[in-house]
This record gives structure tokens, C-alpha cells and sequence, in this order.
């Protein structure tokens, strides 16, 4: 990595003392320059950052960028420091005008996750080391991310309370003020609108991206930001998304899983092969008519359905998901996603991975009802917790001895009055320029594709916002970049979708 100008700024202090050391560097990169952190030790300060100066060659073009990582307050009612969130803001530095560059604010989930996984795999300028379909790889690395939206928008990747580097500094702080869905919401849009200020960045459009419990954190973040820091915005982008507090209990719920059932089959190639001959994109929708027209009403008759009705419905089902007809009926046409990833390859010897099924298992023991550990979530750790670390303190110079929270305490999480998909319909209804995208992976089994597709259908039942919401799917599972190929058509397809999203000069927000 060509590491350019670093410079350490502590707010409040004027000047800093510059330690600068030449060494051998290539013609056009300026001299290094290098200051040290506050005393190593397991804490940080509320407030302080550090920047480095590089540059990335994106789809062949050169930007240069600065990386700001650093803390930020957040404050109470009387406006006393209770905690301390981390961030990594990327900004291209050849552009003068911000007032039309995008800014993306990035959060990944859990609760509790670190913003670590679109960070340093999807939209970031630099990405770990993996193999093309998102395999672990020693030794461990980074590398730069040709495919990176660094080109079209500047980034700021933020760890929520307990995740990343950021802590909770008032012991006396209740717990409930970081820890809910709502809680969440209000204590980041008023964060969010102080970063605006400090750097400068009312003017530009602005995104949301959140992944899986992100997508639920930034639905209602859209609406809070509107309402209480009188923030619009031009996006939102749900990767993954949860059910966003839309209902979907009893038949519904058991229906919706078929279509993941089915796509995981015939990656597994244990299809029929009238069905595993087809392209995964052609054969789907006969899966997904099959659902809401045959499945649904179904299941819906419980024990009623006359049983030859019954038996031709599993005969289908079983067809679809590569299970067999009599595994179907033990389960009277319901099966749980936990009893699919132990049964699909169960005679092989196999488990299928939650949150992206192209992964396997190998359990203690064959029989069971559910698998003994998550294989994909094993390697993902595997992946990225070296480079993380390795990327934070050795190329970006955040130096501490404070352990990076991949998944941090934040438990009981209030989950009471969910409405973030609403709330997210209200900020799109109230705010003509608000678009919608929701990024999908057919093989993952957590937040599946086709109960993505049901939230974006009930999200708008008047049908009247339909051109301003928009899903995409990939071949990948719950963090569809981690392949190679869907890296760069969802990288892509977020470059068209914020372009697509900003008006042009002069059009006025009205219906």
C-alpha cells in the first residue's frame, strides 16, 4: 500500500508536533509522516482522529482519498459525554465541490455487529484477501478494491455503541439508552447530524446502506433524521435486509422460506433435472408462483387440506426444495430453516451454512434436528479478524490496545415497537427524493430473498412509490460481495442506483 501524509488531530488542540522521517518512496508519493497516539492502554478518548492520505485505482481511473478514523461523542439530554462511537470516514480529495458529492453512511448489524464487514469486503477502498468465492486465505492481507463506490461517493463506516472501538465512557448511563431498536435510532441521528457539521456535509446527498439488523436500523433512521434533526435524504439501501417489523406469522411465514429452500437445492445440484438444468434466475420464479398461489392457501387449510390435495402439495414442495415427499409431510408442509440446513445433505455427510447455505458443516453426528455450529459465520471470523486489525493499526495508524469488537455486549436488546419498515415508507412518502434499494443474496438463509421482496411488497400496498423501490438479487449468500463477480455488479448496482437517485439540477421535491 502506498501510504501518503498521516496527520493526528486531537479537537481542541491547535497545533500538533510533526515527527516526520524521510524514507525511500516511489517519485509521486509525497514523504510519510508520523505522530503517535495517546498512550496505549485499554480506553479511548472521547474525541480524536487520525488521517492518511492514498489513493485507489477504481474501473481503471486513479482516486486519491483520505481516510479519517477516529471518536465521536455521544451526548445526553444535558449534554454530558456518555459514550464514545469509532468511525472510518473515506473522502475523495481531487473533488472541490462537496455540495454535489454523495455521501454514503454505512452500518452493518447484529445487534451488535462492528461495521466491519462492508467495510473491509463490499464498498470500502480497501478489501481483505479471499478467494473469488469468499474463502478464507493465508497469509492474511488487504488489498485495494477496484470495485469500491469511492468513485461516486465519499463513506463513513460507524461502530453503534459496544461494537468496534466505540464504548460506553458513564458507567451511570442507562443501558437502555444505546440498547433497542428505537433507542438505537435516536442516539445515532443525532451523532449522524454532528458529523454532518463537522464535516461540512449538509449539502451534499445523502445515503443510508445498512446490512441485515442494519437494514432495520437505517428504515428508521430515515424517518428519525427527517424528524428530529430535519436531515432528508436522497437513498436508502437495505443489503440483506430483516423483516424490518413487518408481520409475517403462521402460513405466511412458513410459505415464504420455499424459494431460499429451492435455490440452496440447486446450488447443491440436488435438483431433478428438469429443474437443475434450468439458469437459478429462470427456474426461481416457477417457485415463488407456486408459493403465494398453491403453498400459502395450503398450509392455510392446516389440517383440513383433503389429503390428496395434501400429498400433491408435497409431491411439489419436495420437488422444489430436494427434500423428500415424506420428510415434507412429517412436517405437514412446514419446515423450519433450521431443520432444511440438517436434512438437505444429511446422506452425505453435510450440513448447509445460515446465513449463506453455499457453505458446509460436518456435525458430530448425522442424525438431529439442527446443526451443530453456523459454518459459513466460523470462516467469515476466520477472514476478516486479522485484516481488520491488522488494517486499523498498521495502515490507518489507530493505535490502542482497546480489543476491536467484531461482536460486542449489547444485550437485552429491546426489540418492542419494531415499525422501522413503515417508518421508512412514512420518510419515502414525506420525501419526494427518497429512493430504495434492497440487495439480496438467493443462499442466504437468515434474511432470505423472497421475504425481502414480501417487506418491498408491503412496504407500499397503494403501489404508488413502486418506481422509487427497487431489489436486486445475487448468487451469493447473506454478504453477497464476498464473491467475486457479485462484488462488482453490487458495487455496480449501487453506483447506478445513487446516480439514478439524485435529481437533477433544479427539479423541485413534489408529486
Amino acid at each position: 500500500m502506498n501510504k501518503k501524509l498521516l496527520l493526528w488531530g486531537l479537537l481542541g488542540i491547535a497545533q500538533l508536533p510533526a515527527l516526520a522521517q524521510q524514507k525511500p518512496v516511489k517519485e509521486t508519493a509525497p514523504v510519510e509522516e508520523k505522530t503517535t497516539m495517546t498512550p496505549a492502554g485499554r480506553s479511548l478518548p472521547a474525541d480524536n482522529f487520525v488521517v492518511v492520505r492514498n489513493e485507489v485505482t477504481i474501473k481503471g481511473q486513479k482516486v486519491p482519498y483520505k481516510a479519517q478514523t477516529g471518536t465521536m461523542p455521544v451526548w445526553n439530554e444535558d449534554n454530558k459525554v456518555i459514550a464514545s462511537l469509532f468511525y472510518t470516514y473515506y473522502e475523495r480529495t481531487d473533488v472541490k465541490d462537496k455540495t454535489t458529492r454523495p455521501l454514503v453512511i454505512s452500518f452493518n448489524g447484529g445487534p451488535g455487529s462492528a461495521s466491519v464487514w462492508m467495510h473491509i469486503a463490499y464498498t470500502g477502498p480497501r478489501i481483505l484477501k479471499i478467494d473469488k468465492e469468499g474463502y478464507p486465505v493465508q497469509p492474511y492481507g488487504i488489498e485495494d478494491n477496484p470495485y469500491s463506490i469511492l468513485d461516486v461517493a465519499d463513506i463513513v463506516f460507524i461502530d453503534p455503541v459496544n461494537t468496534g472501538f466505540s464504548r460506553i465512557l458513564d458507567k451511570d448511563a442507562p443501558k437502555s439508552t444505546f440498547f433497542g431498536v428505537n433507542a438505537d435510532i435516536k442516539y445515532l441521528a443525532e451523532w449522524l447530524s454532528t458529523f454532518v457539521n463537522r464535516q461540512n456535509r449538509w449539502a451534499s446527498p445523502k445515503f443510508l446502506i445498512g446490512e441485515s439488523y442494519g437494514t432495520t436500523r437505517v428504515s428508521g433512521l430515515a424517518k428519525a433524521l427527517q424528524e428530529s434533526q430535519w436531515m432528508y435524504l436522497n437513498g436508502v439501501v437495505l443489503v440483506s435486509p430483516t423483516d424490518l417489523g413487518i408481520k409475517r406469522e403462521g402460513p405466511m411465514d412458513a410459505s415464504l422460506r420455499l424459494p431460499y429452500f429451492a435455490a440452496t437445492a440447486w446450488y447443491h445440484k440436488v435438483l431433478e433435472p428438469s429443474l437443475q438444468n434450468k439458469k437459478l434466475e429462470e427456474m426461481l420464479p416457477e417457485v415463488e408462483n407456486f408459493t403465494l398461489q398453491e403453498l400459502l392457501p395450503a398450509i392455510s387449510q392446516g389440517g383440513f387440506l383433503p389429503v390428496e390435495k395434501r400429498k400433491a402439495i408435497a409431491q411439489k414442495y419436495a420437488r422444489y426444495a430436494g427434500l423428500s415427499e415424506k420428510f415434507v409431510l412429517q412436517n405437514n408442509l412446514d419446515i423450519s430453516t433450521n431443520a432444511f440446513w440438517k436434512e438437505l445433505l444429511r446422506d452425505k455427510g453435510f450440513t448447509v451454512g445460515r446465513l449463506d447455505s453455499r457453505y458446509l458443516g460436518i456435525d458430530s453426528k448425522d442424525a438431529g434436528e439442527k446443526v451443530d455450529y453456523n459454518a459459513e459465520l466460523t470462516s467469515w471470523l476466520h477472514s476478516f479478524t486479522p485484516p481488520i486489525n491488522m488494517y486499523l493499526r498498521e495502515e490507518l495508524h489507530y493505535n490502542t490496545d482497546l480489543k476491536y469488537n467484531m461482536f460486542g455486549p449489547v444485550h437485552p436488546w429491546d426489540r418492542s415497537n419494531d415499525r422501522t419498515g413503515y417508518d421508512l415508507r412514512d420518510a419515502m412518502a414525506e420525501n419526494p427524493y427518497l429512493h430504495v434499494l434492497i440487495q439480496s443474496g438467493y443462499y442466504d438463509g437468515a434474511c432470505d430473498y423472497f421475504n425481502a421482496k414480501y417487506s418491498m411488497w408491503q412496504m407500499d400496498p397503494s403501489g404508488k412509490l413502486k418506481d422509487r423501490l427497487s431489489w436486486e438479487g445475487y448468487q451469493s449468500g447473506h454478504m453477497m460481495y464476498l464473491r467475486r463477480d457479485d462484488l462488482e455488479k453490487a458495487n455496480e448496482d449501487l453506483r447506478i442506483f445513487i446516480r439514478k437517485s439524485i435529481p437533477k439540477f433544479g427539479t423541485p421535491a413534489k408529486y
